[in-house]
């Protein structure tokens, strides 16, 4: 007989005999490094790269393209043949999903039921309940994604095809729509989407999939479902996620533009129109997608914080995207409004949250801080690089999002090494690495409180 037991929203199932399962945290980061190592060793053959990569830089890629952040330490159009672009594409396209929901997409496919442990471990990965339809739930979750990557297929192909031709138009196109709605940030072209600063077909066709990407799989089920009853009708993380992420997306825009519009090197000498559409764009892209229409080594110091802090935000739980999560920044942001206010409930939207939510809210925020400033330490240890250059860089990789200010390309080799663990560490999530490093039992044995002072 399996008894379940619950620990820390980590699952682990034992037999008759007390013989331990892996748990979800173990399951995800063991399948994303049986994923990513084969695909790192391909990517040194010189069927996937022109020149062939040593092994370290090809860990790099492939940790990028699969944790979908983007940074690159070559040249993605010029130094990777079709099939080492295809795999990469594929590397996204799994990265985007989660692993959990591509192997319950293969097992459905095949007609094969999930496991109990693999329900288990596929709910967690998309935040659903024990009562969760995860088979209706993974297949909003195929199709929207498939038609939302085929309807930027088609428009990017309008703009590149009269250009490069059908063959090669269609590739860009597809491989753009893939890298753009998956929150990676890979381009085919040197300079990511700067030669296309002004065209709105491009860069809207771009940041509509991204931040559609970045919603998150069960907002968009919840829209589908309950979308037609009217916004009263949504869960409360939906509510959320549709109030904050445009309230981001306008802000970031304005201070932007605000911060720029006098820099010659990024937006003075483009026209007003052109402006306010760099400016949605890299406040789009911060949060977790990875594209530029402007230099970002050359942005003020001003700009470069609101980047800093849009990235470290991200994009939404269950998302393609990563960072720290809009509800997990919201909720902290409410609890601590509520403390200030004295109230002893955390309201948001006529609805009380968990303190076990608000817990973990905190909690992902402690220790994404604790390991960002860990890597930073190590970084300027390594690297003869600027302050900014190395935090910019770290935040960048921590959450996803693949946007460089020229420190990437630079490297050393140990440099390379600590970026890999912690695109790992942003796309399995701080708290999935912490649950699976703890080996903590439940206990009933109580202790008496006693007064700390804080503050």
């Amino acid at each position: 007989m399996r008894i379940l037991e619950k620990k820390h929203n980590s699952i682990e199932l034992k037999n008759a005999q007390g013989k331990r399962y892996w748990s979800e945290p173990k399951i995800i980061f063991i399948s994303f490094l049986g994923i990513l190592l084969p695909s790192a060793l391909l990517l040194t053959s010189p069927l996937f790269s022109v020149s062939g990569l040593s092994f370290m830089d090809a860990l790099f890629t492939a940790t990028s393209a699969i944790s979908v952040t983007g940074l690159g330490v070559v040249d993605t159009g010029q130094h990777f043949t079709i099939e080492g672009k295809i795999l990469l594409m594929f590397l996204m396209e799994i990265g985007g999903l989660g692993q959990m929901t591509l192997s319950a997409i293969l097992l459905y496919m095949f007609g094969l039921r999930l496991s109990l442990i693999q329900r288990s471990a596929t709910r967690e990965a998309l935040g659903q309940s024990d009562s969760s339809n995860i088979r209706g739930l993974i297949k909003d979750i195929v199709m929207f994604a498939l038609f939302a990557q085929l309807i930027g297929v088609l428009l990017l192909s309008f703009r590149w095809v009269p250009e490069m031709g059908w063959i090669q138009g269609v590739f860009y196109a597809i491989f753009h729509s893939i890298s753009a709605f998956n929150n990676a940030g890979f381009s085919l072209f040197s300079n990511s989407m700067v030669d296309f600063v002004g065209d709105p077909l491009v860069i809207l066709t771009i940041a509509g999939l991204f931040i559609f990407g970045g919603l998150g799989f069960t907002v968009i089920s919840d829209l589908q479902r309950n979308g037609r009853k009217g916004f009263k009708a949504l869960t409360l993380h939906s509510k959320i996620m549709l109030t904050a992420t445009p309230a981001l997306l306008i802000l970031g825009t304005i201070l932007i533009w605000l911060l720029e519009r006098g820099n010659a090197n990024t937006l003075a000498d483009l026209p007003l129109g052109t402006q306010w559409l760099a400016a949605f764009f890299q406040s789009a892209s911060a949060r977790t997608a990875g594209f530029n229409s402007i230099d970002l080594g050359q942005l003020t110091h001003p700009a470069f914080l609101v980047m800093l802090i849009l990235m470290l935000i991200g994009a939404g739980s269950t998302s393609t995207g990563g960072g720290i999560k809009v509800s997990t920044f919201i909720v902290a942001v409410v609890a601590t409004w509520a403390f200030l206010r004295q109230h002893s409930n955390v309201v948001l939207f006529k609805r009380s949250i968990a303190w076990t939510t608000v817990t973990k809210c905190l909690a992902i925020i402690v220790v994404s801080f604790l390991v960002l400033v860990v890597a930073m330490f190590l970084l300027m240890i390594t690297e003869q690089a600027s302050f900014s250059l190395v935090v910019f860089e770290t935040i960048s990789a921590f959450a996803t999002v693949g946007v460089t200010a020229g420190l990437t390309a630079q490297l050393s080799e140990p440099g390379k090494f600590i970026m890999v663990v912690i695109m790992i560490i942003g796309r399995i999530g701080p708290l999935t690495l912490a649950y699976m490093l703890a080996s903590t039992k439940p206990t009933l044995l109580r202790y008496p409180e006693d007064r700390v002072f804080a503050g």
